[in-house]
């Protein structure tokens, strides 16, 4: 029996088996908890649905994380499968692809810096208000996922650092209102990992190169690897651990060095 066991876990932002939400899955299930799956939108049921199978899953939910209403529809009928919820792994970001190159300044523009935020940051808290009666029976807990540009500056990375940065806050302050239902909220800060989203972002293979060449590890990470940390802290062993950025990065975060 893996520490896991008997929890009831939601995975968002599943994409392909190289999203890290893919390794977070992954670990989880090794560890004994039963999954839950969202997709947005139609063109991505049948390909969540297949992953989904991977790991004995057949509970695969619609919610695109901009609509209200799709997020209370989600609980709704996830409240139909299971009536409490140990785990929600927030692994949801987006920014436009001017607010992913260049020069700052010149190239994010009002709607970049609203739809970047919007998707990044509030769709975790707008999850964690419709969850909250779930997760509150199970003592449950609340992950996302987070980079170290949200807090350095990352050439390129840009509005996604700035999302990044409100996320982070977000999760603290979520601790915080959550904590009296004794619901904990932490994220994961994970190295750069070669994934569908990272590839959005220019230049991104010299982010690895120099992240190999610079942490104390010598190393980029994978996704199980932040997976396990993930899994860690949905568990029991975490239970005092809340408001916490845990990094994955092979110590790249604790370096001087800036990337060049």
């Amino acid at each position: 029996m893996g520490f896991l066991s008997e929890k009831r876990i939601l995975i968002t932002g599943l994409l392909s088996n190289r999203s890290i939400a893919y390794g977070v899955a992954r670990a989880c299930k090794e560890q004994g908890a039963a999954l839950a799956f969202t997709y947005q939108g139609e063109r991505f049921e049948q390909r969540v649905k297949d992953l989904a199978s991977e790991f004995d899953s057949t509970i695969v939910l619609p919610c695109d994380v901009t609509v209200d209403s799709d997020i209370e529809n989600l609980f709704s009928q996830l409240n139909k499968h299971w009536d409490s919820l140990d785990g929600l792994l927030h692994s949801i970001a987006y920014s436009p692809k001017e607010g992913l190159t260049g020069d700052f300044v010149n190239n994010v523009n009002r709607d970049t810096f609203q739809i970047s935020n919007d998707i990044t940051a509030y769709s975790f808290t707008a999850l964690a208000k419709h969850a909250r009666e779930m997760l509150k029976k199970a003592q449950g807990s609340l992950i996302t996922l987070s980079y170290l540009g949200g807090e350095r500056v990352v050439p390129n990375y840009n509005m996604a650092g700035v999302a990044k940065a409100a996320l982070e806050s977000t999760m603290r302050y979520m601790s915080y209102a959550l904590g009296s239902d004794g619901i904990r909220v932490n994220a994961v800060s994970a190295g750069p990992i070669k994934t569908l989203a990272s590839s959005g972002i220019s230049d991104f293979s010299k982010i690895l190169k120099h992240v190999a060449d610079n942490a104390p590890l010598k190393r980029n990470i994978t996704t199980t690897e932040v997976g396990n940390a993930v899994a860690f802290l949905f568990s029991n062993l975490a239970s005092a651990i809340t408001g916490e950025v845990l990094y994955v990065d092979a110590g790249y975060n604790i370096m001087a060095s800036g990337l060049i």
